[in-house]
């Protein structure tokens, strides 16, 4: 509106603000300027470089604007490497005209195309390429994902074609620290987080004009999503509601106890009357989408019977667990989940990638080596967020654990180890729990000597009671130096589970062992 009401066509809007890189600002912007210069991920908190590419401008000011944006992208990736180590930086000049021109018409064909595979019952195609493609704010769950990288894992003419026409609107694309499948413009896909914000976006495309075929895509795959979890357990009246509960499979691995899918009779009584109705029905506020599903309530209910993942198949037999391809197919994570016995509860110490030990071909062992990620010997809690190969041996991990800042500031400190050595904190990042939102800052706290950090942890009690506040450890001052590195902890009191996620984003864990059972 603001840019309507300003009637000017401008050269360039550029966004030196976080994860404006998208396909849905780029066609909004069309009318209003030749290029968008903007990131698909999170800026590190310097921003743009200014100096050079200003002082080039003034000395040369007919200066063509691509050139314009390549000099900003140059300085802005040249600076965080400098200054932001560890953070992933990207900057992408796009030709608005030329993406106006080319990709509306292809993402219009991917859009039939993928909803084509959902309604012919090949949802899970789908969902593999959704969990692997690059996305962007992980830690903050909005769903905004590379779509090159998305188009292309489909494996489907029309992603092949929609890939190539962003790559030609794309004229220069640069990324560093250590960030890879960034290939310039994201969109938004639900996965991680659906319910009320799938209508929400809904709501955006049409205010922006986009074809309702992507609309229509996103609503068949989240509606699959949502039955899928429902049918896997997940409360319809709690849909998208805050986690006041352990969950019940987390809670059973945990107490020793089981896990069971049941049968269709069982699939019935969980999704009730919710897929009875056509796409007038009333629908619960967090379930709306539904409407947009392009399989009638028994479809679903059929495919769901064929493509779930049974739980109790996560047994251990001599330390392992054996699957049929097919259930392994409809697992797309896995992660390493370590708590601790207090007497009272279980401290919950985060999720790890497994160890590379535990694949053993249609296997899975339970491999664990004792260890859990500590700052300066201090067990926390750590949730791995990406891994990177790139070149022939380097490697960038990165993680976050949940922190009081200097006694007032809650925040999530940006954990990294590369091939360089152990880990290091690249900085914080302030956290508003209450209302995480999707409007992300990009002001990264330095943290350094003198800086307190009070660890927080999620803690259930034996009741399944949830607490999310939990303070782990005393506070501590940093020094000169942190240690961050994998260290041993007490076996006596660790229970280990793995968490697998499945096509439809439903968790399940394997039964817990003790840590004194593993070696």
């Amino acid at each position: 509106t603001a840019l309507r009401d300003g009637g000017v066509k401008f050269d360039f809007v550029g966004f030196d603000a976080c994860l404006m890189a998208t396909v849905e600002n780029g066609l909004m912007l069309d009318r209003y300027a030749d290029y968008l210069i903007a990131s698909e991920e999170t800026e590190p908190g310097i921003g743009w470089y200014y100096t050079d590419w200003l002082t080039a401008l003034g000395r040369n000011s007919s200066m063509p604007t691509v050139e314009v944006g390549k000099r900003i992208a140059d300085d802005f990736v040249a600076a965080c490497g400098r200054q932001c180590r560890g953070q992933g930086t990207t900057l992408s000049v796009v030709d608005l005209a030329e993406l106006a021109a080319t990709v509306p018409a292809e993402l219009k064909d991917f859009s039939v195309s993928t909803s084509g595979l959902i309604q012919s019952k090949q949802y899970s195609q789908v969902s593999s390429a959704r969990a692997k493609t690059r996305e962007f704010a992980q830690s903050n769950r909005i769903d905004q994902v590379d779509l090159v990288d998305f188009a292309t894992r489909m494996n489907t003419a029309e992603g092949r074609h929609l890939a190539k026409a962003i790559q030609g609107a794309v004229k220069y694309n640069r990324t560093g620290g250590g960030m890879t499948h960034a290939n310039g413009l994201s969109i938004y896909f639900p996965y991680k987080r659906i319910g009320s914000k799938v209508s929400q976006a809904v709501s955006t495309y049409e205010q922006i004009g986009l074809d309702d075929s992507y609309a229509r895509c996103i609503q068949a795959f989240a509606s699959l999503e949502a039955s899928g979890q429902i049918a896997a357990g997940t409360p319809v009246d709690s849909y998208g509601s805050s986690q006041t509960f352990a969950m019940p499979g987390l809670l059973n691995s945990l107490l020793g106890g089981g896990s069971s899918s049941g049968g269709a009779d069982s699939l019935d009584s969980l999704l009730g009357g919710l897929l009875g109705g056509g796409s007038g029905s009333a629908f619960p506020a967090g379930l709306s989408f539904l409407g947009g599903r392009n399989l009638s309530g028994e479809e679903t209910k059929e495919y769901l019977l064929e493509n779930r993942f049974l739980p109790e198949n996560l047994a251990w037999k001599d330390g392992k667990i054996s699957l049929t391809e097919a259930q392994w197919g409809l697992l797309v994570d896995a992660g390493l989940n370590v708590f601790l016995d207090d007497g009272e509860g279980f401290i919950d110490l985060g999720v790890d990638l497994p160890l590379p030990e535990s694949w053993q071909g249609n296997d899975f062992a339970a491999v664990y080596d004792g260890t859990w990620v500590c700052i300066d010997r201090q067990p926390v809690a750590y949730y791995a967020l990406t891994s990177e190969a790139y070149g022939e041996d380097d490697y960038l991990y990165t993680g976050y654990v949940p922190a009081i800042l200097n006694g007032e500031t809650r925040v999530n400190l940006l954990v990294v180890f590369d091939s360089r050595g152990d880990g290091y904190l690249a900085g914080a990042l302030p956290v508003n729990p209450s209302n995480p939102g999707d409007v992300l800052s990009k002001t990264l706290i330095g943290i350094g000597r003198g800086d307190r950090l009070q660890f927080l942890c999620d803690y259930y009690g034996y009741d399944g009671a949830y607490q999310d506040s939990y303070h782990l450890g005393d506070e501590i001052t940093l020094g000169e130096t942190v240690e961050i590195a994998n260290t041993a902890i007490d076996r006596n009191r660790t229970r280990v589970t793995w968490r697998f996620t499945d096509i439809y984003q439903q968790e399940y864990w394997t039964p817990a062992i003790r840590g004194t059972d593993l070696q």
